[in-house]
């Protein structure tokens, strides 16, 4: 997969089929609107790319939203090179190109860049100034600029539309086993170890604090996770919470990686959460929350 980071695209990318949206967390849903728009460009014997945004373009225009990631731009790149694509074009959403009209983003990115000959889209899609472009535009265009629009139908489960709205509801609802398997992957959050107070150390639980920064919050409590580092993965416990025991009054991802006592500060790792094991409460003291983290630990590894 080639990531394109340059204004004028190569030839091999030109006639292409397209895939637009902002794509968050690559659920069931997405994948499927991948594989039918690959399979299109492996029948037309052309290329296949997607068109996605940075930042995601609600976060742009609300800028107290915050915690509503379900992945990263670098996860995001990751879990897409394993989708087989040919390109990926990441546009950076500005002031400026929000201001571009509907009529304007067809000529300028659909046309004069990919010259693509189909385009695929989800049916709520809006895009351009003041999300004036809808379907109806993409249709009405078609023959000016040689394209074809193809409306993906949504992926249901149980009734329900697979999306990114319903997978941040299981996230925060603590359902993080439903949520795995409408991404079909462990959700998981990646970021740096930061120094903590290191009361984990003192009580005899060691463990990592990373900032959860502009994740989906998982519903407060502790969960059964894996931790990848480089080439190691090991098991572990997290708790997403304020510490309340300890009086804290900062949002933490704290994870105790089982079998790891190394120093791990300023360390990127993955956590990749599996289960929901309880929700967040204050002890008495620290030899009740001792006696709790043990119980959690059998039981995290028993997942």
């Amino acid at each position: 997969m080639k990531i394109l980071n340059k204004s004028k695209i190569k030839k091999k990318f030109k006639n292409s089929v397209i895939a637009i949206g902002n794509f968050d967390g690559l659920h069931l849903g997405h994948q499927r609107v991948i594989d039918q728009a690959r399979k299109k460009a492996k029948k037309n014997k052309t290329s296949f790319g997607l068109i996605s945004f940075e930042p995601i373009p609600s976060m742009f225009f609300n800028k107290n939203l915050k915690n509503h990631r379900i992945n990263i731009l670098k996860q995001k790149k990751e879990q897409l090179k394993k989708l087989n694509l040919d390109f990926l074009k990441i546009i950076k959403f500005s002031k400026k190109f929000s201001n571009t009209s509907a009529e304007k983003f067809i000529e300028k990115i659909i046309f004069n860049s990919f010259n693509a000959k189909y385009v695929f889209v989800s049916k709520n899609f809006r895009f351009g100034k003041k999300r004036l472009g809808n379907l109806k535009t993409l249709k009405n265009n078609e023959k000016k600029f040689n394209y074809k629009t193809i409306i993906t139908a949504p992926l249901k489960r149980n009734g329900r539309v697979i999306s990114s709205t319903l997978i941040r509801h299981k996230i925060s609802s603590g359902k993080i086993t439903e949520a795995n398997l409408l991404l079909k992957r462990n959700w998981s959050v990646e970021g740096k170890v930061i120094k903590g107070k290191q009361r984990g150390r003192k009580i005899g639980f060691p463990t990592c604090n990373i900032s959860m920064k502009n994740y989906v919050t998982p519903k407060l409590g502790v969960y059964a996770v894996i931790a990848k580092f480089g080439d190691l993965k090991r098991k572990g416990i997290a708790n997403i919470g304020y510490r309340p025991t300890f009086n804290g009054q900062n949002l933490l991802l704290e994870v105790n990686i089982f079998g790891i006592k190394k120093n791990l500060y300023n360390k990127v790792i993955e956590i990749s959460f599996l289960k929901f094991l309880r929700a967040e409460k204050k002890f008495k003291g620290i030899e009740e929350l001792k006696k709790q983290i043990k119980i959690d630990i059998i039981k995290a590894i028993n997942v």
